[in-house]
């Protein structure tokens, strides 16, 4: 037998094997997220707080309990998490916001806010409407917006 043929159907093989292993860690990993957010919406509370400030930091900067500290992984203390330090009646804390509201938390404004712990989950405006901050457009799209309006052409979205 050719070595060529023997070579790729040991690399065909070996590809298949990390296909099914990373099916089945796909399926675990979406089971257990269920499971947290499940309890996540069972220990969920409204409170309304002011929003003082809103940071992306690391989780030993961020000013959190040393419990929560120590009982994240060692890996993850060095990424950096979307962080707002709110008011809740007289006391000042920090808090961990959730990674798809945290753009659209406004800061320096009073908010009713799902709150699960210390984790943020929802935030909705108290007083009038929440300001809507329009994403940033990337280096390339800024170029080709500038090169349609350029040639009179009308700009894509």
């Amino acid at each position: 037998m050719n070595p060529v043929l023997i070579t790729l159907i040991v690399v065909a093989v070996v590809l298949a094997a990390a296909a099914v292993a990373l099916y089945f860690l796909g399926k675990r990993a979406q089971k257990k997220q269920a499971e947290q957010q499940e309890q996540l919406d069972a220990m969920k509370q409204t409170v309304t707080m002011l929003i003082i400030d809103k940071k992306r930091m690391k989780l030993k900067e961020a000013g959190l309990p040393q419990a929560v500290i120590d009982q994240t992984p060692k890996l993850l203390r060095g990424s950096k998490l979307p962080i707002l330090k709110v008011r809740v009646g007289n006391r000042v804390m920090s808090l961990i916001c959730d990674e798809k509201i945290f753009d659209s938390v406004p800061v320096k404004k009073e908010v009713k806010a799902s709150v699960s712990g210390i984790y943020v989950t929802e935030v909705k405006g108290l007083r009038g409407k929440a300001p809507v901050q329009e994403k940033k457009k990337g280096f390339f799209k800024n170029l080709v917006e500038k090169a349609q309006e350029k040639a009179g052409a009308k700009s894509i979205k």
